[in-house]
């Protein structure tokens, strides 16, 4: 089953996904994890189990997967200027990587508890390449796209 997004392209409703979009850029899920990379529940588990994400590695680019710490190493939620200094990190890898497209999920909004009146406007300035949570559109608006829901 498909749907038109918001940015007028085809994906499947399911996974964000379509088989037009993977011929032409590689998609990067994008997730909460903690510092230390125990991915073991939520969108971390699904990364590490579907996406390539590494088992052990809080942040980064690991396969079809881009980690984004919203907990420290003893799984507590880390502050809001903490995890914006790491979202800034991942706003400046996707602006460096115009040939990938980022299927951001909402980051922090599950396990981690934290609201997303807080944690969506810190991607503001992500670049075009990047595909929003369905869930987010309130927050960021018609200059984003967006992909679906997790």
């Amino acid at each position: 089953m498909t749907s038109k997004l918001k940015s007028g392209t085809e994906q499947s409703s399911k996974n964000g996904a379509s088989a037009q979009d993977d011929k032409v850029r590689s998609r990067v899920f994008v997730f909460g994890s903690n510092e230390t990379g125990r991915s073991g529940a939520g969108a971390a588990l699904y990364a590490v189990r579907y996406k390539g994400a590494i088992y052990g590695k809080g942040f980064g680019h690991y396969g079809n997967s881009f980690a984004i710490p919203t907990k420290d190493k003893n799984i507590v939620t880390l502050p809001l200027s903490t995890i914006r200094n790491y979202i800034n990190k991942f706003i400046d890898y996707a602006a460096a990587h115009s040939e990938l497209e980022f299927q951001v999920t909402q980051v922090g909004c599950g396990l981690a508890g934290l609201k997303a009146g807080d944690i969506a406007p810190m991607f503001e300035n992500a670049p075009g390449n990047c595909l929003f949570d369905d869930a987010w559109f309130q927050f960021l608006g018609d200059a984003k796209h967006y992909w679906g829901t997790f």
